[in-house]
């Protein structure tokens, strides 16, 4: 049975409990007809509830984040079929790992793959990531105003550094953003082009 969680903040700390998705089990029962109920009774039927509030389990933050992480690798495992499925010259290794961000273990990013690509003759190195909210790429941390409410983030960020101490490359279009959008289908396309230098197939890709 689907399930989803509710988040509720009657604190600083934001608590979670588990709301369980609607189903035929959990309607109401009807309500027996007055003049039935009283032929086989004898008793007067009385409206009354006939269900009772279900106990709510709430659920730890590690809980939150292991259900936010199983979404967010899912996205990032179709984003990466659909990539590798355009054109078998554009192949990108599946790198796939993410994040969740403190205290709001609901939000979080996925790594999906990474590469290096000529950028102005150089070569740059780059990570693709998908977030479940919108925000920036900010200068001291890796998010600024961070807002759940738009949905989906894709983005790629050109990286410096060695493996284990990768920094954002900064020094690539100022903040280091490669692209950034709420359209996968967009997001698709750029992270193609960054795999291609033909024309021809660089020609292809815009018109996906």
């Amino acid at each position: 049975m689907n399930r989803s969680y509710v988040a509720v903040q009657p604190s600083a700390k934001i608590r979670y409990f588990d709301a369980p998705a609607p189903s035929a089990a959990n309607q109401p029962a009807p309500k027996p007809a007055k003049h039935s109920e009283f032929l086989r009774t004898g008793r007067i039927y009385r409206a009354r509830s006939t269900w009772s509030p279900e106990e709510r389990r709430y659920l730890t933050h590690e809980e939150v984040a292991e259900r936010t992480g199983q979404v967010l690798q899912a996205a990032a495992e179709k984003s990466h079929e659909r990539i590798n499925g355009f054109h078998r010259s554009i192949q990108f290794p599946k790198i796939i790992f993410h994040r969740t961000l403190d205290e709001r273990p609901h939000l979080g990013y996925c790594h999906v793959t990474a590469a290096r690509t000529l950028l102005a003759r150089l070569p740059v190195s780059w990570s693709f990531y998908i977030a479940n909210f919108s925000g920036q790429i900010g200068e001291d941390t890796f998010f600024e105003r961070i807002s759940p409410a738009n949905g989906r983030m894709y983005f790629a960020v050109a990286l410096t550094g060695e493996p284990g101490k990768l920094q954002i490359n900064r020094s690539i279009r100022k903040n280091g953003v490669l692209f950034q959008t709420s359209d996968p289908k967009e997001a698709v396309k750029n992270v193609l082009m960054l795999g291609t230098s033909s024309e021809e197939l660089r020609e292809k890709i815009k018109k996906l």
